[in-house]
């Protein structure tokens, strides 16, 4: 064989084995598994379909507060007397925990591995999660996520409110599937729920089917101005399959005024408010 045949004949396997290398690394990682069944809430507090809300993150709330059932607050920020507080004023409490983002100001932000922090999610400080961690034996994502629903529950929160649960739809810098997220919400849903903690589903709206018996109610934003509030507009799911099942949606916008989206709202029986974009309490607009 000549040099130049030789040359010809390691490059062509230079060629195969990049190639096979590749397929390697892009082939699918295994299946998530199938979610858990669902673990009933007992004892715990549902709200009714029409609860009047108030939604502050960027300020802990002081009395006297809006004449309102429920307040979404931060809870990590929040105390258990700031709880009490509300509690006193005949008001329920939801702990909103950030479920698919790692955020650097927290104060177990050191806990995560570095294995599963991921691409920005355009928030400062913030990054997703590769919440398929969770599947693993001994997870410590989930270990870290269950001893925030324990201060939930130990600060005297009523419910919780898991936010940035749709990682598999976004650039994450993971290979997240639609199973993997299923897996991961229903398994904190079930969490919050084992400790007497009722769950609003935040996000992934395509898997509100599936999540339904999970989740004790919805909380949205901006399904108005993006025209995606209902089953009728996307085709598959919609939020109307919450209230279907005797169970509240809460619904935010930023944007437009009250007179272009409360009739929808009030008509599909949605708790819709119209709040400031950073969520600071000093725009409070209801829909009823």
């Amino acid at each position: 064989m000549t040099r130049l045949r030789i040359s010809l004949a390691l490059a062509a396997a230079s060629l195969i084995a990049t190639a096979a290398l590749a397929v390697l690394n892009t082939a699918p990682a295994s299946a998530a598994p199938a979610p858990p069944a669902p673990v009933p809430c007992v004892g715990c507090w549902h709200p009714p379909l029409r609860t009047s809300w108030n939604w502050v993150l960027s300020a802990v709330p002081k009395p006297p507060y809006r004449p309102v059932s429920m307040y979404d607050v931060d809870g990590f920020n929040n105390s258990a007397a700031d709880v009490a507080s509300l509690h006193a004023a005949g008001i329920k409490a939801v702990c909103y925990l950030s479920a698919g983002s790692w955020e650097n100001w927290r104060p177990d932000a050191a806990q995560f591995p570095a294995a599963v922090l991921g691409r920005t999610n355009g928030w400062p400080g913030e990054k997703w999660l590769d919440i398929r961690e969770i599947q693993s034996a001994n997870s410590a994502l989930r270990s870290i996520m269950d001893a925030r629903l324990d201060m939930c529950k130990q600060k005297g929160f009523d419910m919780v409110e898991l936010d940035n649960v749709d990682g598999y739809l976004n650039k994450t810098g993971f290979a997240l599937t639609a199973a993997d997220q299923l897996y991961y919400n229903a398994v904190l849903a079930n969490d919050s729920h084992a400790r007497g903690l009722s769950v609003l589903q935040k996000n992934d709206n395509e898997q509100i089917p599936a999540l339904l018996p999970y989740f004790d109610g919805a909380l949205n934003e901006q399904c108005n101005q993006y025209k995606e509030c209902t089953t009728a507009q996307n085709g598959s799911f919609g939020l109307d399959q919450y209230i279907a099942a005797g169970k509240p949606v809460f619904q935010a916008e930023y944007k437009l005024t009250t007179s272009s989206f409360c009739a929808a709202d009030n008509g599909a029986n949605f708790n819709g408010v119209r709040f400031a974009l950073n969520l600071d309490d000093t725009v409070f607009q209801p829909c009823r």
